[in-house]
């Protein structure tokens, strides 16, 4: 690709030469122009102005399709960074929350008993099958966040 470019910028700049033109008249009248001086005449260095490089419609349109395919691709991988960045920070986010959900699971199995308040705003402890359920259900709902591990 870069070759392609390289290629195209070498087509489109004028090539110019670094030596100088020069111009003299011999001793018949004649009037000469060269790229090296005379050695028996006297000479004086003229300036070329080079001419313009002309460029066809089908590299100008070349050029502008690779000008969109360069900017569609651009578009596409800063959108492609844009969705794994937002990936890993979902990802960020599940972590910690199943970081939590263990540490609350691991909470759950050192408590002994379980109890709901009633209306009164007293303890009312929960039985055995029902304590079993509690952590139960909460393991579930670990399993299911956080997976397996």
């Amino acid at each position: 690709m870069k070759a392609f470019f390289f290629l195209v910028y070498l087509c489109l700049i004028p090539l110019s030469a670094n030596a100088g033109v020069y111009k003299w008249v011999d001793a018949n009248g004649q009037t000469h122009f060269g790229d090296r001086p005379p050695a028996q005449a006297a000479s004086s260095e003229v300036k070329v102005n080079a001419a313009p490089a002309s460029v066809d419609a089908g590299a100008q349109e070349r050029h502008q399709k690779m000008t969109e395919f360069l900017d569609q691709q651009q578009e596409e991988r800063e959108a492609l960074q844009a969705a794994n960045a937002k990936a890993e920070e979902k990802a960020e986010k599940q972590a910690e929350l199943c970081k939590k959900l263990r540490a609350r699971l691991k909470f759950l199995a050192s408590v002994s008993t379980f109890y709901n308040i009633n209306d009164q705003g007293e303890r009312v402890y929960v039985n055995e099958a029902e304590n079993t359920q509690i952590r139960e259900d909460f393991r579930a709902k670990v399993r299911k966040t956080c997976g397996n591990n």
